[in-house]
């Protein structure tokens, strides 16, 4: 994807990418991961520095690749025919792309909010249950299909509770990720709505990308941050400017509707005992 030379490993994966989507976008976030190995490596970094500058850095560099996967780049390597890409297909495209992105993100804080809780004390171990649900009805709108009362541990469902792994790292990367986008398609120079940009061969944004990566863990994330983004602060404008068309489309679908929901009340409640025979 970009300017890089990252040895005969690249080639190798590269040989064997599947033209479906799911699979082309694993395939290429794993080449980025082969790419950050050879960095650390070239680089003479030692092992405790040899990670992102913080866990967001550090899970936002394969997705970032990923996001230069536009139509023109996968005309350029013979994956599509040429085509022009209509209003319907482009918000067709961003809103699979939210889907996937935007809507993450309030999963992803979650996740966090409940450990945190349950670390400080302010959610009991009596409370498990109902203060998950509590969350998920408050930062993502969902709620439980039956009661789910606290024999149930269903935070335990997903591996990253029970195997102790933080999760704020991916709320972070989804944002991250498109700020270095940005980042990258602003070096190599690109004009036009954010969401075209492939730096494809560029070795401008290559160069970047690899001083930024070069970096590690081997100094504050804010400096590293400056060097590549030009700021010092972690911020959604770069999602919001990808997403413009999908935005206004929005706005225009849901003029005159009442958007959002209500969170209060308690999400879990007890089964109701089995009726006696």
């Amino acid at each position: 994807m970009l300017g890089l030379s990252v040895g005969t490993r690249c080639d190798r994966d590269r040989a064997t990418i599947d033209i479906a989507g799911l699979w082309q976008d694993s395939r290429h976030r794993e080449i980025a991961w082969v790419a950050v190995g050879d960095v650390w490596f070239l680089n003479d970094k030692p092992p405790l520095f040899q990670t992102g500058a913080h866990d967001g850095f550090h899970e936002a560099i394969g997705d970032t690749i990923v996001l230069g996967m536009t139509p023109k780049y996968l005309e350029s390597i013979g994956l599509v025919n040429a085509q022009d890409q209509s209003k319907e297909a482009l918000i067709n495209a961003q809103m699979r792309m939210a889907l996937a992105k935007v809507s993450f993100m309030p999963f992803g804080l979650m996740i966090d909010r409940w450990r945190w809780g349950v670390f400080d004390g302010s959610i009991k171990p009596d409370h498990y249950n109902q203060a998950w649900w509590e969350l998920k009805a408050k930062y993502q709108g969902v709620g439980p299909i039956a009661p789910r009362g606290e024999e149930f541990f269903d935070a335990g469902a997903k591996y990253h509770v029970p195997g102790n792994t933080p999760y704020t790292r991916y709320f972070l990367s989804h944002i991250l990720q498109f700020q270095f986008y940005k980042a990258l398609c602003d070096a190599a120079g690109h004009k036009g709505p954010l969401y075209e940009c492939s730096y494809y061969g560029n070795k401008d944004a290559g160069q970047k990308y690899w001083a930024m990566l070069g970096k590690g863990a081997g100094q504050p994330w804010q400096k590293t941050m400056k060097e590549f983004t030009g700021g010092e602060k972690m911020d959604g404008s770069a999602v919001l400017e990808y997403f413009s068309p999908l935005q206004e489309w929005l706005k225009q679908q849901n003029e005159g509707q009442s958007c959002g929901w209500q969170a209060g009340g308690p999400a879990a409640t007890p089964a109701p005992a089995p009726a006696k025979g």
